[in-house]
């Protein structure tokens, strides 16, 4: 797995374009520091992506642990990197000023983990249930899991209403699946069940 190149990082820019208009003032200690962890990874990789993406072949079977560490915080591409980083920015701004951060920060450091488990998990029931290897090899990394289970919390803390997905209003308690495709159609390099 190597991060595609685009030249102009577009992603990039629309997300510092972003977090300007969003305001670098109003986004709180925790939800900036995991965005700026994210992008200073982007643009300075501890490793190859190859190195850091998390399998049930490299977790599981060779030991290799410290991907769950290192997986969330890597992102395939520019607008696999900017859809992430934008919907932490809309959730982890409304949920960081709800819980606080120190619980916040918990949240995020638990689920970061986490999702690298039940991601291996599955990928591990799928290989055996369906008789099909490849699922042992499949690699994944970025925040979308963590984000996945922001929206859960965020849907809890604030039920009903809708989400705006890029121009398509979705009730908020399917929201989550509609990122979910959409991010997949456009980084189609991403695993589905990142």
């Amino acid at each position: 797995m190597q991060r595609r190149q685009r030249g102009v990082n577009t992603g990039l820019l629309l997300l510092f374009a972003q977090l300007y208009q969003f305001g670098l003032n109003n986004i709180p200690p925790v939800t900036l520091a995991t965005l700026a962890l994210n992008v200073y990874l982007f643009l300075n990789p501890l490793k190859n992506l190859h190195y850091v993406c998390i399998s049930v072949e490299e977790g599981y079977h060779r030991g290799d642990w410290q991907r769950l560490l290192l997986s969330p915080f890597h992102h395939a591409d520019d607008w696999h990197l900017y859809f992430n980083m934008v919907s932490l920015l809309w959730k982890g701004s409304k949920l960081e000023q709800r819980l606080g951060s120190v619980l916040f920060a918990l949240i995020i450091a638990v689920f970061s983990q986490l999702i690298g488990v039940v991601y291996v998990l599955l990928e591990l029931i799928l290989a055996e249930s369906m008789d099909d290897p490849s699922y042992r090899m499949q690699c994944a990394v970025g925040f979308s899991g963590v984000l996945f289970a922001l929206k859960v919390l965020n849907n809890y803390y604030y039920p009903g209403g809708s989400t705006n997905v890029f121009g398509i209003q979705v009730p908020n308690k399917y929201a989550c699946w509609a990122e979910l495709v959409a991010i997949h159609i456009l980084s189609p390099g991403v695993p589905f069940l990142q």
